[in-house]
Order: structure tokens, then sequence, then C-alpha cells
């Protein structure tokens, strides 16, 4: 009988896009997936790959400017979150037909963790996009989801690379992809070279969001975006401050999770000089994922292939 592959997708916000470079290598190799697990950005990946959606989603990413990003930042006013992240939300619904969990061509799990007890949530059953929402809550900044009557939030709080889901999902051979490696204690400076008339995505963020949103947003919102993003390149903002923290302790974590379920191959692209937020560098992003799969070639073909 022939080995089931199981991927597991980490957590990592913009450095997520390598989930995309990864999986289009593997599947050029031959490996397809026969389940996929995700936590944060990687339920987001994992799901559309898991639904058929895998075109539609790197078009997707690879068009993204930031005056898109900024639309996206729906700026909540209430208790539990800074960003309520439904415009992200409905426009991926948008975009692509929403689907159950139970129905998709390729089995998919997202993982999540219940805010009240610190329980690790494996989300198997109902609506892809909610369980893709609850998974990328990043607590402080996104909302907190309820889902069957408890609050859920981050998966990567309790599994930021979710093998063990994958085992449960009855893979055989498990490919987990790690994209905080080397990231802690640097991604606040290191930047990829850019040309000199190309403006920094860091010292430059605030004045575009700001004429992004001078039409848009009142003043107490315009204060709660520069708490977000910070008002200048040297004052880190809430989002850099909360999700740089998690980071640390997700690290931590995986290092402790990998240790005791270690995945029979790990893959870990090099990201550490893409931003949190800098999702408008997939081509980038993308282009690691691809190579850190071809720099493991040897290896992929060896487990696989017996």
């Amino acid at each position: 009988m022939k080995a089931k592959i199981g991927i597991a997708l980490g957590g990592g916000a913009a450095r997520g896009w390598a989930h995309i470079g990864i999986m289009n290598a593997l599947a050029e190799m031959g490996i397809k997936p026969d389940v996929i697990a995700g936590t944060s950005i990687g339920a987001l990946v994992g799901s559309a790959y898991a639904n058929g959606q895998e075109e539609q989603l790197e078009t997707w990413v690879r068009s993204l400017s930031w005056k898109e990003i900024v639309g996206f930042l729906d700026v909540s006013v209430i208790p539990g979150g800074l960003i309520e992240g439904e415009k992200l939300i409905e426009f991926a619904r948008s975009q692509t037909p929403d689907a159950d969990i139970e129905s998709l061509p390729t089995p998919f799990g997202a993982v999540a963790t219940e805010l009240k007890s610190g329980r690790e949530v494996w989300m198997r059953e109902g609506r892809v996009l909610d369980a893709v929402r609850a998974s990328i809550s990043l607590p402080g900044l996104f909302k907190p989801v309820k889902r069957d009557g408890v609050w859920l939030v981050d998966g990567g709080l309790v599994d930021p690379v979710p093998v063990s889901l994958c085992r449960a999902m009855k893979a055989d051979i498990v490919i987990a992809v790690n994209l905080n490696a080397g990231v802690v204690g640097s991604q606040r400076h290191i930047r990829a070279p850019r040309k000199e008339k190309e403006e920094s995505h860091e010292s430059n963020l605030w004045d575009r969001v700001s004429d992004s949103f001078k039409q848009k947003l009142n003043e107490q919102k315009k204060q709660l975006l520069k708490q977000i993003l910070g008002d200048n390149h040297d004052s880190p903002g809430s989002f850099e401050v909360i999700a740089s923290s998690i980071n640390i302790m997700q690290e931590r974590i995986t290092r402790s999770r990998l240790a005791g379920d270690p995945p029979d191959l790990l893959l870990e692209p090099k990201l550490a000089h893409i931003g949190l937020m800098d999702f408008d560098r997939a081509d980038e992003a993308i282009a690691e994922g691809r190579a850190c799969v071809e720099k493991m070639s040897h290896h992929l073909e060896s487990i696989t292939t017996g």
C-alpha cells in the first residue's frame, strides 16, 4: 500500500506565502500530499490547496499592493482585537467559493487555540473560511472567533507547526514547514537589498498608510492605526510588539513540539528578511519556498519513494 503523505504548514504571517512555492515545487516533483494541516497563515494557504484553488490564491497574492493590504485593515473599536478581520474573509469568500471542510478534495485540518482553557483545537468540520479565520486570530491584533460556544485564537499559541494533526489525520509520512527559523532577533532591521529609488516598507509605511486612509478614517481610527503600525521606523507599532513577542514564544514551542513529535522531513525556508506585514513581497517568499524544496529534493525523494 502506498504511504499516505501529509504536509504540516506552519504559521508566520507574510512569510506564509513561502508555502505556495513549497507546494508548487513539491507538485513538480510528483509529491502531492494526501492530507494537509495548517496553523494560522498555513491554514489559509493549506485550505486553498485542499480545495483546488491554488492558482487563484497565487495570482491574488502576487498582485497584492500595500493599498490593498491597508484596505483589509478594518480597525476595530470593539475590545478583543485591533483588527476585525472580516474584510479579509469577505474578500476571500468573493474570490473562491466557501465549502465545508468535509467536502474538500484533499482532507484538511486547521489548528486554533481555545482562549479560556488554552486547549488545542483541531478543526476538521464546518465552513473552511470560518476555520481559517479562527486559526489566524493573533491575540491582541485580530478579534477572537466564537465557534461552538467557545472563543478561539491563533493556533500558533499551542502548535505552530501542526505535525500532530497530520499524524492524527493518518499520515504515514509528514513533511513539515517551519517559517520562523532564524527570525527571532533579526526581523526588525533585516531587509533584502533594494534599489535606491525604491521606498523602504518600514520607513515609509506610516506615510503611505496615512495617505490611503486620509479620507476614510476618523481621528479615533487614525490614532488606532498609528498604534498598530507605529508612527516612525524607530518606534515599533502594536502589531510588531505583539507579533514579535508571540514569535519568540512560538519559536520555543516549535522546538519543543518538533522534538517530541518530529516530522519525517522539516523544511525551513530562509525568511528572516521578510517582515510580518510584508504581504506585498509574495514573489520573494514564494521563490524562497521553492528554493528550499530544491535544496532538500534528494531527502524528499528518499522519504517519499521509500
